[in-house]
């Protein structure tokens, strides 16, 4: 095949083909700043190093170019342009570089085109300047891509591009569009402390490794779209609003500035440009998973459709400000029957947070299911009772009654574990909790109270009804023509009979009238022996309480 690399005038060869007197005639003519034309050149490492070295500019200490086409161009060996001040335009299109390439402190004074450029080794770009637009549509970055504190004066296009290891643009200052769209990173792709002045749109991308904006600022309003195993936003600004639409990421946005509202949402359907199955790129579980809001101002965050079941929320601010919509899944407490000492504890499902897994597997000898904190310190349960108590607040705000209940159960069992408590309320609390489960656990309450039914009525039918009704006894005197009439009914009798003798159907049926008119706050109206007395008195307190509580339950789970 011959020889496709555009020739050299006045000579009938390219530049790498002319003899080496031709060569040295055409070197020779070059002066800075002269235009550059060698497409479809093969360029040795000793050729390009001799031709920049015509183009140095003393006044500069740089070599300096006018126009320059290397489009489809083979750079074999090292590629170094470091320095280089290209001109108006700089076109790379389909350009092969077989080893390293070099662009450290590079300037591109016009556009840059690097499109479809297959860069074989380690691309860098370090502090390089792109004046105008920057196209490295299509290129194809098999080792590391270096673009660290790269300023972009205009448009940075990325689309279709593909990163083979990892992608460096730490630093960096986009003044125009951001554009990666189609583009793949097959490790991470990292834009610590980067500065985005107009990026409208990211993405849709591919991030196999993890996404790293923990610095960034973005000055306007920006959607990001990438399918990516993590997403970093470690001490990232947001001074305008942002929507985040993510699938497979696990999200942590530690002190995050959000300044205007920022929206973070599990794409439900594959984003249709990268539409490839990502599983063989390592990405298996599409579900969004945000691990840590500490240090966040929650007020302008939005979370949808997202899994928080290991999210660290203590730390964070304003969280009873904090939205959750569609299905945001949380945390939940271990079912079943545990053994505390030689007591067994039976867990009840509810929605708890993360921290308080952490900490009853560092405190609870009956911790089994729950997951422990991984190396990190367990919170004390004072700071999580302030943590539910926003979250529930948040709940309640968003109608979400259920939600809010089981949030309410974790900030009082907090409370009731807390030292900090005094005595006196953690003694209260253990007992609205044993009754009732803080007014939130109907089956409890129910069963209190079936319990104290069944105790009056045995107390009823053994000794609160007396042995026999007591009849009215009247009595009369006659003084002349009148008649003065009394009538008294004698004190109920104990009963005095064997105690078998006394479980009676009749007994039964007088006994349970009593316990159901206590239920309901009312008084039987039965003649009833002393300690039958204080014993209904006993059940007109209590029993209506527990049935109120069951009640009040019932609601807790049902209202909206």
């Amino acid at each position: 095949m011959g020889c496709r690399g555009r020739r050299v005038d006045p000579y009938a060869e390219c530049l790498a083909h002319l003899s080496t007197t031709d060569r040295a005639a055409y070197l020779a003519g070059l002066l800075p700043g002269a235009d550059l034309d060698h497409r479809g050149t093969s360029l040795s490492e000793e050729l390009l190093t001799e031709l920049l070295a015509r183009l140095h500019d003393p006044a500069t200490d740089r070599s300096r170019t006018g126009k320059v086409s290397f489009s489809r161009a083979e750079f074999a060996g090292e590629a170094r342009f470091d320095g280089v001040e290209f001109g108006d335009e700089a076109r790379f299109n389909g350009a092969k570089f077989t080893a390293d390439a070099r662009f450290d402190g590079a300037q591109f004074e016009g556009t840059a085109g690097f499109g479809g450029t297959e860069f074989a080794g380690d691309a860098g770009f370090p502090r390089a300047t792109f004046g105008r637009d920057a196209w490295f549509d299509g290129a194809t970055f098999h080792e590391q891509a270096r673009f660290r504190w790269v300023e972009f004066g205009g448009d940075a296009e990325f689309n279709q591009a593909k990163f083979g290891l990892d992608a460096r643009f730490n630093g960096a200052r986009f003044g125009g569009d951001a554009r990666f769209f189609g583009a793949r990173f097959h490790r991470n792709a990292h834009f610590n402390r980067a500065a985005f002045a107009r990026a409208a749109v990211m993405g849709p991308f591919v991030c196999v490794g993890e996404l790293v904006l923990s610095e960034a600022v973005f000055d306007v309003a920006v959607t990001i779209e990438a399918a990516t195993a993590g997403l970093v936003c470690r001490r990232t600004r947001w001074a305008s609003t942002a929507a985040l639409r993510l699938r497979y990421a696990g999200v942590d946005l530690s002190d995050a500035v959000l300044e205007y509202p920022v929206s973070i949402a599990a794409q439900s359907w594959p984003f249709v440009v990268i539409d490839e199955d990502v599983a063989g790129h390592g990405l298996t579980d599409p579900r969004v998973r945000v691990h840590s809001l500490r240090g966040v101002d929650a007020a302008h965050l939005v979370l949808t459709d997202v899994d928080l079941t290991d999210c660290r929320f203590a730390g964070a601010v304003h969280l009873d400000q904090l939205r959750m919509e569609g299905r945001c899944v949380l945390a939940t407490a271990p079912s079943g029957v545990r053994r505390r000492g030689p007591w067994p504890v039976r867990w009840t499902p509810r929605k708890t947070l993360a921290e308080e897994h952490h900490w009853r597997a560092a405190h609870d000898t009956a911790a089994d299911g729950w997951t422990s904190a991984d190396g990190e310190s367990a919170l004390d349960p004072g700071a999580l009772a302030a943590v539910y108590r926003q979250l529930r607040k948040a709940f309640e705000d968003g109608k979400n009654e259920p939600g809010a209940a089981d949030f309410y159960y974790g900030e009082m069992e907090m409370r009731r574990h807390d030292p900090a408590t005094p005595r006196a309320e953690r003694g209260l609390l253990a007992l609205y909790w044993a009754v009732s489960g803080y007014g939130l656990r109907a089956s409890r309450a129910l069963g209190w109270l079936l319990v104290a039914m069944i105790a009056t009525v045995s107390v009823m039918m053994l000794w609160g009804l007396p042995k026999d009704d007591p009849k009215p006894e009247s009595t009369g005197t006659v003084t002349g023509r009148s008649i003065t009439l009394r009538t008294d009914t004698p004190d109920p009798a104990n009963p005095d009979e064997p105690y078998r003798k006394r479980l009676t159907s009749e007994r039964f049926d007088k006994s349970l009238r009593v316990v159901i008119n206590s239920v309901v706050f009312r008084s039987s109206g039965q003649g009833l022996t002393t300690i039958g007395t204080y014993t209904e008195m006993a059940s007109r307190l209590s029993e209506p309480v527990l049935l109120g509580l069951a009640l009040l339950a019932v609601r807790g789970r049902v209202k909206r």
